[in-house]
């Protein structure tokens, strides 16, 4: 019996079918298609775990068979790659926005096209994943999954809410709909302040509201917990209104609280993208001003639109840039005041896109929420341990270099038994790869991080804590996590020169680090003024644009090597 995964190729014309089928047969059954219409009998028929579809096709044409595919319950998480003409990117931009998972243009690079297909079913598999990970924690409310009633508050569950919504737009294609996506901000406090009883009027009172308010040429849904989503005729939305009418109806209930309610907008301009996509739009419109307290609502808007388009980008081409070389690291020295050499630098990752360098802080957010930091900053372990070696091999005392350890690497098994190897492959003493951690991974997990830290050290690493001061539990952090470095957020150096505030805070800090016998670094030192500041406090080492930037490999071993020989 074959177990391999199945493939449906979708292309009218046979030497492209030929041509993808060498490609993947190794991998996967193949099952070909000449033009939608035969794809949607066999998707229908059989089991199919990917299908690769062209754009253009007579008969029913690409575009058809992922509107159809999308709206279908049974056939909506099969992942769908398109396949476009090369530069056609208003059909590429068409395809992602109706639920395409990722598309290859033709001529087919076959590095790329198997990468793309990996990549694709690399995050359908983490999504399972995730999926199995929250029905274990949720198994009560995954009961209820097919029931299209919420048991809390009488309208819909998300399920019968996307569903619904589907067939209110599709039967009245002619109106305009909107979506809009509410919750109540910080909705935890309510529970923890009250009674659950509370909480749950809360949730009961504002579901009634939005039943009323969408009436018949609408619909409303409970998403989750205290997350709610409405569809209703573009003509019949009122925010300011509806913001009013919410916060009037809460007040109403005389709790002892300001219960508030933020929203996000997507006017619905494709009837056949998925509703659960439309709620992610309004959802992302709704991040935008959640918190602020005089702007209550936003629209999803073509800013929005070209961000998720960029982050798409972004994630389809993580994994052929990593194996292409795409990624390198630069490193900023540490410099010891007094002295003025180096003694240390960190490892910080770069990423040379073709079409331009991609700034870390818009790829590194989204790998943490993906999962491929973890890739990433193994990587980045590595040249830092090639750049080690080179020091040594070069006659050199070596230049300690710091690596950061996103969150997640705490969740691998293998996290210190890698590290030693990698220590142990370019024979190197532990003490030269420095770890630098941050506050997030120890709010997530206090005492496994505590139990990795102890670990860490008593097999030789010295583990720093990076941007030290930035959170809300630094000091409580402090006070448990036997960490060897502190590093100063940079926030308080740029402040130094214009809050005596800021400066006495600073020098606390670096006075309580010395009586722990910790080393302190500042980060972010920039002007002469800093440094005279740092240095009347007692500071001993820093990091920053007044020594040096950040420099590629072969810059930052000359440098050490004219430090050492002066």
């Amino acid at each position: 019996m074959d177990d391999k995964p199945v493939m449906l190729i979708v292309d009218d014309v046979e030497i492209n079918r030929v041509v993808l089928t060498q490609f993947f047969q190794e991998e996967y059954r193949i099952v070909e298609a000449e033009n939608g219409q035969e794809a949607m009998s066999i998707v229908e028929e059989q089991p199919v775990n990917i299908v690769l579809v062209d754009l253009v096709m007579p008969v029913m044409d690409g575009f058809q068979v992922l509107a159809l595919m999308k709206q279908n319950d049974q056939l909506a998480g099969i992942p769908v790659v398109v396949m476009t003409a090369n530069n056609d990117g208003d059909s590429e931009a068409r395809a992602m926005e109706m639920g395409a998972s990722d598309f290859v243009t033709k001529p087919y690079n076959p590095t790329i096209v198997r990468c793309r297909v990996r990549n694709v079913m690399a995050r359908e598999e983490n999504e399972w994943r995730k999926v199995a990970q929250v029905a274990q924690k949720h198994q009560l409310m995954e009961m209820h999954q097919f029931v299209e009633k919420d048991t809390l508050t009488g309208i819909y569950n998300r399920e019968a809410f996307y569903r619904k919504a589907s067939e209110l737009m599709q039967e009245h294609h002619q109106t305009k709909y909107s979506i809009v996506y509410l919750d109540i901000s910080c909705f935890k406090v309510v529970n923890d302040l009250f009674r659950m009883e509370t909480g749950n009027l809360i949730l009961k009172t504002a579901a009634f509201f939005f039943d009323v308010l969408t009436g018949k040429d609408g619909l409303c849904g409970r998403i989750e917990a205290d997350h709610f989503a409405l569809c209703i005729p573009t003509a019949k939305l009122d925010m300011e209104n509806m913001i009013a009418g919410l916060d009037g109806t809460m007040q109403s209930l005389g709790i002892s609280h300001n219960v508030l309610f933020y929203a996000g907008v997507y006017p619905v301009e494709n009837t056949l993208l998925p509703v659960d996509q439309m709620c992610d739009r309004a959802h992302m419109a709704l991040n935008r001003i959640k918190g602020r307290y005089m702007t209550r609502y936003a629209f999803y808007d073509k800013a929005m639109r070209d961000q998720m388009l960029e982050e798409q980008m972004i994630a389809r081409n993580m994994e052929y840039a990593l194996q292409e070389g795409q990624f390198f690291i630069q490193l900023q020295p540490v410099y010891e005041i007094p002295a003025r050499k180096i003694v240390g630098a960190e490892a910080l990752v770069r990423w040379n896109y073709p079409k331009g360098p991609i700034p870390p802080s818009k790829f590194i957010p989204i790998f943490e929420n993906n999962g491929f930091i973890v890739r990433l900053d193994r990587f980045v372990w590595e040249q830092a341990c090639k750049v080690l070696r080179a020091q040594i091999d070069a006659g050199l005392t070596p230049v300690p270099i710091s690596v950061n350890l996103s969150r997640l690497n705490f969740y691998s098994q293998d996290l210190l038994d890698y590290l030693q190897a990698l220590i142990k492959k370019y024979d190197l003493e532990p003490s030269l790869l420095k770890l630098e951690i941050t506050e997030s991974a120890y709010m997530e997990n206090p005492h496994q991080l505590i139990a990795m830290v102890r670990a860490f050290r008593g097999n030789g690493f010295s583990v720093l804590m990076d941007d030290f001061g930035s959170g809300f539990s630094s000091l409580s952090m402090l006070k448990d996590l036997p960490v060897d470095v502190l590093k100063i957020d940079m926030a308080f150096v740029q402040e130094v020169d214009k809050s005596s505030r800021a400066g006495a805070i600073m020098e606390s800090i670096v006075g309580l680090g010395n009586r722990l016998n910790m080393d302190v670094v500042v980060e972010g030192v920039e002007k002469q003024e800093q440094m005279d500041f740092l240095t009347r406090i007692g500071c001993r080492e820093i990091q920053g644009y007044y020594f040096a930037k950040p420099m590629d490999t072969d810059t930052f071993l000359g440098l050490v090597q004219r430090s050492q020989d002066s």
